[in-house]
């Protein structure tokens, strides 16, 4: 004899309920589309290839292995891959990617800090500081960002003065004086001090590094404890306590093992220390300056979708209007702000293909422009550069959205 709790027999499956019945239809559309989508892949790619054979061409990529035979200028990826006009062309497209990541990565750190900075100010209750932040806004994002990028270009190279007339004159004085007696700004480029790493310099950095560690978990640690008991631990000194001392100590326990060299005047130009070309500082800005525009905005729009109230309450419990804001507004303006700052780094790092516009030697540049010119496989060349940036811009979605999902709300 069953039981109550006897489970009533299962229906048996039909290929019927793939279209009828609701639990299946959706996965019958997905895989439909997807057989669609393949098949429409696969005939696009064997058209081109059967087109490709009635013209006498084949795919070939094995022009990335010879002789490049073209120079490029000084540049970070020039010394990381210790480039010469002997390379390969796939050492120059290596050149042009490090290049690209280099800018990307600059524009994406300096916009950020920007935009936050100037969508905070944009809501100030000072008219003046309000309206200047509001001009930025304006003047930047209305203006095309390949002008900006020239416009800046030119001031680099028009507006600052030669190597040699930081040269020092009979009369003991000089037309132009380094900055902080260490920086010397030039229309050949921007020349800072350069460390240069001696024995125990690896111990050095492992100490500061671990310094880093030692804040973050401290920072970690105040926070946890501020919404678990409400006590506030102060954060600037011990942070900079944390970070500074145990370096600086470590620093002269091991010798000094690193020291600086200054940009030296020596015949027509500057020798020693670091060269930061013309055309990195003008693409630098022009991109973080315009894209800090659009992020000024994001974040303003964040900020006002936070409830009054939540200020108001901040308020009335003594919080202090800067602290606030770190702690009560900008948390959840945060899952507002993220979505669409991603778009912003994207395009970031898209735009960064406007720098052949002032002989900047990115990966467009070189891989999409003169290695394509000498080879002629402009549909390689355009297939490798078309997937360079897919893969950047995945990578960034992907750390975004890591970060995205951090910020979600934890339900207790």
């Amino acid at each position: 004899m069953s039981s109550m709790s006897d489970s009533p027999p299962r229906e048996s499956f039909r290929l019927s309920q793939l279209i009828y019945d609701t639990r299946y239809r959706s996965l019958t559309i997905q895989v439909i589309t997807l057989v669609l989508v393949c098949v429409g892949i696969y005939w696009l790619v064997n058209n081109l290839l059967a087109n490709l054979a009635n013209l006498g061409l084949q795919p070939d990529f094995s022009f990335l292995s010879s002789r490049a035979s073209y120079d490029i200028t000084s540049s970070i990826g020039t010394w990381l891959v210790g480039y010469t006009n002997a390379g390969t062309h796939w050492d120059a497209t290596l050149v042009g990617l490090y290049n690209t990541l280099l800018v990307a990565f600059m524009g994406i750190v300096l916009a950020t800090i920007l935009g936050v900075l100037a969508g905070v100010l944009r809501l100030s209750r000072n008219w003046l500081v309000s309206r200047l932040m509001a001009v930025y806004v304006e003047g930047f994002r209305n203006v095309p960002l390949l002008l900006w990028i020239l416009l800046i270009y030119a001031v680099f190279s028009e507006a600052t003065p030669q190597p040699r007339d930081f040269r020092i004159g009979e009369d003991g004085t000089a037309n132009a004086s380094l900055i902080w007696n260490s920086i010397a700004v030039t229309n050949r480029g921007t020349y800072l001090p350069a460390p240069v790493w001696g024995a125990n310099s690896g111990l050095l950095v492992g100490v500061f590094i671990a310094s880093l560690i030692g804040a973050y978990a401290y920072r970690r640690y105040a926070k946890k404890l501020l919404f678990d008991t409400g006590r506030l631990l102060p954060m600037v000194w011990p942070l900079f306590a944390i970070v500074i001392v145990p370096s600086v100590l470590a620093f002269f326990v091991l010798g000094r093992p690193v020291t600086l060299s200054y940009p030296e005047l020596t015949g027509f130009n500057f020798s020693g220390g670091f060269q930061l070309s013309n055309q990195l500082m003008a693409l630098w800005l022009a991109l973080s300056l315009y894209t800090g525009a659009f992020i000024t905005e994001i974040v303003r729009a964040g900020i006002l979708s936070v409830s009054k109230g939540q200020s108001e309450a901040a308020a009335a419990l003594g919080v202090r209007p800067n602290r606030a804001m770190s702690l009560v507004i900008l948390p959840q303006a945060m899952r507002v702000i993220i979505p669409p700052l991603t778009s912003q780094y994207l395009n970031l790092t898209k735009n960064s293909s406007l720098a052949l516009a002032v002989g900047y030697a990115d990966v467009r540049a070189t891989l999409g422009g003169i290695t394509l010119n000498q080879t002629g496989r402009a549909l390689e060349c355009m297939l490798l550069l078309g997937l360079v940036y897919l893969a950047l811009s995945l990578a960034i979605s992907f750390i975004m959205n890591v970060f995205n999902n951090s910020m979600k709300l934890e339900e207790r």
